[in-house]
């Protein structure tokens, strides 16, 4: 099983999105608290749609407690501030897929921790960021397609 982490979620729907994403996929969403809405948000569950309830979500109080708890899976983490391509990780069952805050990412310190693990979804020139939700899709069916091609 994948798994799907985001950190800090700030926006409904896209986590609702996610949800939905991870349920079709066969991942594990965790979400690493404080999030910026409720789960009993409309906007997050109309995103999920009727998925929700089937959704497997879990919530951690801070990454640390996650990372403890998931020890000796790898852990790869997506930004804007790196240069290495999601498509040259080598992804594997168990992986983490992890996201930061819509509006900031992940931390500094964490990124700077995890150099080598981190990976980016390269955009033409002028483009600042992809919507989570789209960041979420394309790295997860990344690492569905070479579980598939490479299993």
């Amino acid at each position: 099983m994948l798994h799907v982490v985001l950190v800090e979620p700030e926006i409904p729907p896209n986590t609702g999105n996610i949800a939905r994403l991870c349920l079709a996929a066969g991942a594990r969403l965790h979400l690493v608290e404080p999030l910026g809405f409720s789960l009993d948000d409309r906007a997050l569950r109309r995103a999920g749609m009727d998925y929700w309830h089937e959704a497997d979500v879990h919530r951690w109080p801070d990454f640390a407690t996650l990372r403890a708890a998931a020890a000796g899976a790898r852990f790869h983490f997506f930004t804007t501030k790196t240069d290495q391509a999601y498509w040259h990780a080598n992804f594997r069952d168990g992986d983490h897929l992890v996201f930061g805050r819509e509006t900031r990412g992940l931390p500094e310190s964490l990124l700077s921790a995890e150099a080598p693990h981190c990976l980016t979804i390269p955009m033409a020139p002028g483009a600042r960021s992809l919507n989570l939700a789209t960041s979420a899709g394309i790295a997860l069916y990344e690492a569905k397609r070479q579980l598939a091609t490479n299993p």
